[in-house]
């Protein structure tokens, strides 16, 4: 298999319940990320990686592939997102079908889009990466960050050097956007993380993103999906 999509959603989140087949706007919002990721064209094989049949259930509806049901040790709060995909890949070999690249596309990733998908992926190749993902700028320059003491309720700088640096001289930092990773496997199981030696990022803006930790970032997200999306048809 050359290359698969791997969808983590197992059942158990608990700031925002059942929040990968949770409506957004008018459709679960898993199902975003598995029509993105069919729509590039790029993948063998679409699979969510889930614990709960409701979820199962819903992404088969949506066009992916639910092979085979996480495990109970992959399935609790202390599993990390690296020993699920690898989960999968193992599963995989041990079918003869393991891939040579996967990406791994978070559930709750309303704004993903395919070119986005192709374009992290071309560039994994053309660069010779062994993980690639999208970023977006911090919207004000960490350096500026201040600190409260926990004792005091004093303010400070965490980094007072920079008090009176001018903005434009201050290197630009990222985070990840939270949408999707491309990965070697090798790279993958050798290094224990998607945030490889050799890893590589696509950076996007801050329309492209947002962050769905709580209620309040849900109706955010779904006020600028609406936006974005009126825009597009303007």
């Amino acid at each position: 298999m050359k290359n698969l999509a791997i969808i983590p959603a197992r059942g158990g989140s608990k700031r925002i319940p059942r929040k990968n087949i949770k409506p957004f706007l008018d459709k679960p919002i898993i199902s975003y990320s598995i029509q993105a990721a069919l729509d590039t064209g790029l993948f063998d094989e679409v699979m969510v990686s889930t614990d709960d049949p409701e979820i199962a259930a819903v992404a088969q509806a949506c066009g992916a592939q639910v092979p085979f049901f996480r495990s109970g040790q992959n399935s609790n709060d202390f599993a990390t997102l690296t020993d699920v995909i690898l989960e999968v890949v193992a599963a995989y070999e041990a079918k003869q079908q393991g891939p040579e690249n996967i990406c791994c596309i978070l559930a709750t990733a309303p704004f993903i889009t395919a070119s986005r998908l192709k374009e992290a992926y071309d560039k994994m190749l053309n660069e010779q990466l062994t993980s690639v993902f999208p970023v977006v700028k911090f919207s004000y320059p960490i350096q500026r960050a201040l600190k409260v003491d926990p004792v005091t309720g004093l303010v400070s700088m965490l980094y007072p050097e920079h008090l009176t640096t001018r903005s434009q001289d201050l290197e630009e930092y990222y985070h990840d956007s939270g949408q999707f990773y491309w990965a070697k496997p090798d790279a993958l199981r050798s290094e224990q993380t998607l945030f490889t030696a050799r890893a590589g990022m696509l950076a996007l803006s801050q329309t492209e993103v947002q962050d769905i930790d709580s209620e309040d970032d849900w109706l955010m997200a779904e006020q600028k999906f609406r936006l974005m999306n009126l825009y597009k048809g303007a």
